[in-house]
C-alpha cells in the first residue's frame, strides 16, 4: 500500500517484483511512481512476501526503513543504513506525520532458511487522518480501541496460497478486527496478488474481499468496506 498524507509518502511492506521464491504475480504490476519520492518504509516483518530486499533497491538509496526490533542488523548488512527499529508504542515522526509501531501476533522468524527474528508490528499513522496498516496479525488483546477515532483500517484477508497458517487473519477473523478497532473505513487487502506457480487458484484470488465485506455488513454495518482491486487507490473524504 502507498499512503500519502499531507504530502508524505509512506509505503507498506513493498514487493515490487514479478515473484520471489516460487510464488509468481497474477495482478497487473505496480505502477512506476509507487516507488517515487517515497519518504519511509514501513516494514511489519521479516518474511519474504513483506520484507523483499530487491524491491528495496529499486528504491532511492537514502529512504528510511521502519522496522520491527531485530531486524536492523539484517537490513543493515546488506547495504541500507537509515534504518530504524521501532518496537510496539514507540514512535518516528515523517516529514509531519506520526508513525507509532502496534502489537503484532504473526511468526517473526526470515524463511525459508534459518535467519533473525524481529517481532512483527503494525503501524499506526497520525496525520490529517489515521490510519491502521495491520502488516499480518491474528487478532490481538488491545486491537479494541486500538487507535479512537480510527478513519481506515487496512486489514489482511488472505495471502498468498491456498490456505492460511496460524497467525492471520481470514475473512471472518478479520471481520471480527474490524468490529473491535471501529473505524469509519475498512479496505481488506493482502489478497488477490501472489500465488504459487502450478498451483490450482480456485477462488482465493477473488472471494476473500467479498467475504470479508459480507462478514462486516453483519457484525459493524456502520463500517464502510471497500475492496480496492489491485492498482486501485482510493481518496479519504472528510
Amino acid at each position: 500500500m502507498l499512503l500519502e498524507l499531507g504530502g508524505v509518502r509512506l509505503l507498506t511492506d513493498p514487493v515490487l517484483r514479478p515473484g520471489f521464491a516460487h510464488i509468481r504475480r497474477h495482478a497487473a504490476p505496480p505502477a512506476p511512481d509507487v516507488a517515487e519520492r517515497v519518504d519511509a518504509v514501513l516494514i511489519s516483518h521479516l518474511h519474504l512476501d513483506h520484507l523483499d530486499v530487491r524491491s528495496l533497491r529499486w528504491l532511492d538509496g537514502s529512504v528510511r526503513l521502519l522496522v520491527p526490533r531485530g531486524a536492523g542488523a539484517f537490513l543493515r548488512g546488506r547495504g541500507f543504513s537509515h534504518v530504524e527499529e521501532l518496537a510496539p508504542g514507540q514512535s518516528e515522526n515523517v516529514g509531519g506525520v506520526e508513525v507509532v509501531a502496534t502489537p503484532a501476533v504473526h511468526d517473526g522468524r526470515r524463511w525459508p532458511v534459518s535467519g533473525p527474528r524481529a517481532s512483527p508490528i503494525g503501524f499506526v499513522v497520525r496525520g490529517a487522518r489515521s490510519i491502521y496498516f495491520a502488516g499480518d496479525t491474528d487478532l490481538f488483546e488491545g486491537m479494541d480501541g486500538l487507535e479512537p477515532g480510527l478513519d481506515l483500517a487496512l486489514l489482511p484477508v488472505w495471502g498468498w496460497g491456498p490456505t492460511l497458517g496460524p497467525g492471520h487473519l481470514d475473512p471472518e477473523r478479520a471481520a471480527r478486527a474490524a468490529q473491535l478497532l471501529r473505524p469509519r473505513l475498512a479496505v481488506p487487502i493482502h489478497w488477490g496478488t501472489f500465488y504459487p506457480r502450478a498451483r490450482r487458484m480456485g477462488d482465493r484470488l477473488t472471494a476473500p474481499p467479498r467475504e470479508f465485506a459480507d462478514r462486516v455488513a453483519e457484525l459493524a454495518p456502520d463500517i464502510t468496506v471497500r475492496v480496492l482491486e489491485p492498482g486501485e487507490s482510493l481518496e479519504l473524504a472528510s
